[in-house]
Formats: C-alpha cells, structure tokens, sequence
C-alpha cells in the first residue's frame, strides 16, 4: 500500500470515528452548539471586518466597495510624531499596573484560606468583592472627591499636618499611582476567586502531614500552598502580558485632565478620539490591529518562556 492509499484510508477512518462520535455523544455536542454559535457570530464573522485597516473605509462604499490602500495607515501612526508618545504611556502604565496587582490576588488569596473561622472568612471575601461591581464612572467621581483640593479627605489629612493641598488629578505624576492603586483596590479581590479555588482542591492530609512533621503556618505556605497556585498563577501572567498595550480606556478617558495628559495619553484613548471624534475608522481599526498583533506575540513568547522555566503554559 502506496502513501496515497494509506492516506485515504487514514481520511476514511477518521471520518468513521468523527460519526461515531456524534451518533453516541450528540447530547453533548448539542450542549456546546450555543457556545459555538456564540464565537461564530461574536468572535469569527467581525474578523471579515479587518480589512478596513487595509482600506480607505467609506460607509457609502462599503467595506468590498473601499479603495484598497494596503499599509498607508500604519505608515501613518507609525511616523506620527506622537507614536513614541503613546507606545511608551502605554507600556509604562500597563507593565507598572501588571508588577503591582498580579501578587495581590495571590496573597489575598493564601491569608483567607489560613482563615479557619468560615463565618468570618465569607465576610471578608464578600467585603473585598465589592469594590469589582462599582461601574468605571462612579469610581472615578469617588476618585475626585476624595482627592479633590478643596474638599477631599486626603488634603484635609495634608492640611492638618502642615502641608500645603494638592490637585492630584491634575499632577502627571499622579496619574499612573492613583491608576494603579484604584484598579488594585477595585479588582484584587476578585481577583482571589480563582486562587481561592485552586486551594480548596488541596488534599487536607498533606496539611495534617506537615502538622505532624513539625511544619509551621509559613512553611505550608512555601511548601504546600504556593506550590499549588504556580500552575494557575502562571496562566493567569501568561495572559495578562497579552493585555500590555490593552488598558483600561474608560477608566483613563474619564481620570484625563488637561494637567495629566503627558501621561494619561495613551493608545486607548487616541484610537477613541480619532476613530469616533474624527470618524476615521480604516486609520483607528489598523492602530488596533497592531495592538492585537503586539498582544499575540506577547502572549506567544511569554507561554514559551514559562513552559521552559516552570513547564507550565496555556498551549
């Protein structure tokens, strides 16, 4: 039997098991159709809508009608004399923002599950949740009140100690702290939802073994505990380094002032800007694309490096 021969009955055979398949497990199948569907319409159709990046987009035209201009608009952002601007404001605020809140969660995560008084433990998890649900808008509006000049309970505090009031949402090298800090007091408890999780799968004998071995609480935690969460926290890393020039553009647009924007001016809010204040569409859908490029590629090299390092990656 030749190469070909055995490739078609390699092809037959698959098909054969493909119908067996589906003849035995059709429920299930049928159970992750919606899911399917979902990604098609959601996920895969909007991708045919790319190749306005590669045109000169006109509504009127259509996308098959535009004139083709291949690479002009990323020609065009690329030698834009604020590109350098935007690049850096980006990679700073978002590398920054992925050093400072990445522990959190896992920390938060390990102190509640020492927490042996369950009552008080879902007290605490309910209490560090909440901060996630409050809307992008209301955190900003209690951002400026609590750090406004006139009224704000930390220039009261600066006040009563001698110092002089600051406008901190005016300052540029306020920007990115209030930033940071904001989000990590907003999503770090959430944040422990998939950690608490990974813990609550560990075998409660390896703890009694470690009781009995003379163990103490931080040598769990060094010998048990983080062991368990490396594979997941590695994961979750992997695809927050595919966010790095993906921020937070709502909650930048609405923390911009005129006194911050040497470093609130990020590629978010320019492609915003540009696309809907200025209706630039083909120009604003190819900064977005070389966004998600530089994203792919991030993701890409950071899950090759953690599968040689801790031979843990999402694929």
């Amino acid at each position: 039997m030749n190469k070909k021969e055995k490739s078609k009955v390699s092809v037959q055979r698959q098909r054969r098991n493909l119908k067996a398949a589906l003849k035995n497990n059709w429920q299930l199948y049928l159970f992750v159709l919606p899911a399917i569907i979902y990604f098609i319409i959601f996920n895969y159709l909007p991708l045919y809508g790319i190749q306005i990046a590669f045109k000169d987009y006109k509504a009127v035209q259509g996308i098959a009608g535009s004139a083709w201009v291949g690479l002009k608009h990323f020609k065009k952002f690329f030698e834009a004399y604020y590109f350098q601007r935007l690049l850096i404001n980006t990679f700073v605020l978002n590398i920054f923002y992925l050093i400072c809140s990445f522990p959190i969660p896992i920390l938060l995560a390990i102190l509640l599950n020492r927490i042996r008084n369950k009552k008080l433990q879902r007290t605490i998890q309910t209490t560090i949740y909440v901060p996630y649900f409050i809307s992008t808008i209301v955190l900003a509006g209690m951002m400026y009140i609590f750090l406004s000049p006139s009224s704000g309970i930390f220039n009261f505090a600066r006040e009563a100690l001698g110092m002089a009031p600051i406008d901190f949402m005016s300052e540029e090298e306020m920007f990115r702290p209030i930033y940071i800090i904001s989000g990590i007091w907003q999503s770090a408890g959430y944040g422990t939802i998939l950690y608490i999780a990974t813990l609550t799968g560990v075998d409660p004998s390896l703890y009694e073994a470690a009781e009995i071995d003379g163990a103490n609480i931080w040598q769990k935690i060094r010998y048990i505990d983080l062991p368990t969460l490396i594979p997941t926290a590695m994961m979750v890393f992997i695809l927050d380094c595919g966010k790095i020039l993906s921020s937070n553009t709502d909650k930048v647009l609405v923390m911009q002032t005129p006194g911050n924007t040497a470093t609130s001016d990020i590629i978010g809010v320019y492609v915003y800007n540009v696309g809907l204040g200025s209706g630039q569409f083909s120009y604003t859908a190819a900064i977005g694309l070389f966004v998600n490029i530089i994203n792919f590629i991030l993701i890409i090299v950071v899950n090759k490096i953690a599968k040689k390092s801790a031979n843990v990656g999402l694929f």
